[in-house]
Order: C-alpha cells, then sequence, then structure tokens
C-alpha cells in the first residue's frame, strides 16, 4: 500500500533502540521505552501561509529526525508500526557527522 500524508504531515518510521545497556544489561520488551528517533519515509506537500502560498518542509524522505516522547498517531500499513507527525512536533534532524569528516 501506498501512503501520501497531507498538508504539513510526516510519516516516520521508528529506529529499534538498543537491546542492552552499556554496561552489558539486557532490556527486556516490557522495560524498554518507544525510541524518539525516526527515519522519515514520506511528506506531505507542506502547509499554507496565511497568503495561500504554499510552504514546503523542512524535512525530507531519508531524514533521521528526533521527536517528542508522546508526538504523532501510530498506525499500522502493511503489519508494520508507523507514526504519522506534524512537521512542528519534530524536534530536529539527526545529522551523521562521521560521513562529514571521511569527506573533509
Amino acid at each position: 500500500m501506498k501512503f501520501q500524508p497531507l498538508h504539513d504531515r510526516i510519516l516516520v518510521r521508528r529506529v529499534s533502540s538498543e537491546e542492552k545497556t552499556k554496561a552489558g544489561i539486557i532490556i527486556p520488551d516490557t522495560a524498554k521505552e518507544k525510541p524518539q528517533e525516526g527515519e522519515v519515509i514520506a511528506v506531505g506537500p507542506g502547509a499554507r501561509n496565511d497568503q495561500g502560498q504554499l510552504v514546503e518542509l523542512d524535512v525530507k524522505v531519508g531524514d533521521r529526525v528526533l521527536f517528542g516522547k508522546w508526538s504523532g498517531t501510530e498506525i499500522k500499513i502493511d503489519g508494520e508500526d508507523l507514526l504519522i507527525l506534524k512537521e512542528a512536533d519534530v524536534l530536529g534532524i539527526i545529522e551523521d557527522l562521521s560521513a562529514d569528516k571521511k569527506a573533509a
């Protein structure tokens, strides 16, 4: 199934969290919190400003984003748990610094 978010909404796939702590303690599924980090897999066309002009989103497909703990609406598409967020719920885009160091 193909899904296209409307307006300033984005579709996010949560990234899996670590199974154990740095000290090596394994965390059971019941004690894990849902990750607040995800990968953008679809974006809407953008929101309209007061003049009716389309304002494109700052995030794009493939970005890794950080979002609030209680943000968005959880949905299931083709058996996969996904999250629909408004762009305003995104706290920031996570950039891979190791790739930047290799290029320099």
